[in-house]
């Protein structure tokens, strides 16, 4: 499933989304990220200043890929109606 995330919180919203379709507790994915619970959290709450290397792990934890792209014509509130 490929989803748009523009914002800091979409992008919290998209991990959720993909951290429950694979059966993984917070906890479950901050164990494979080797990090605590709580940035688990902050992560998915799209709590702005994480690190980008946070984010990596996480996305490497559930087996997903960051992709670059331009950004589509798709208007914002398209793309928040998503989540």
């Amino acid at each position: 499933m490929t989803l748009i995330a523009r914002n800091e919180k979409q992008i919290g919203a998209a991990l959720r989304r993909h951290r429950k379709q694979a059966g993984l507790s917070q906890a479950a994915l901050a164990t494979k990220m080797q990090a605590r619970q709580g940035t688990v959290s902050r992560l998915e709450s799209g709590m702005p200043a994480m690190q980008i290397r946070t984010l990596i792990e996480a996305l490497t934890a559930l087996q997903l890929e960051l992709v670059i792209r331009p950004r589509s014509a798709v208007p914002e509130t398209a793309v928040e109606d998503l989540f």
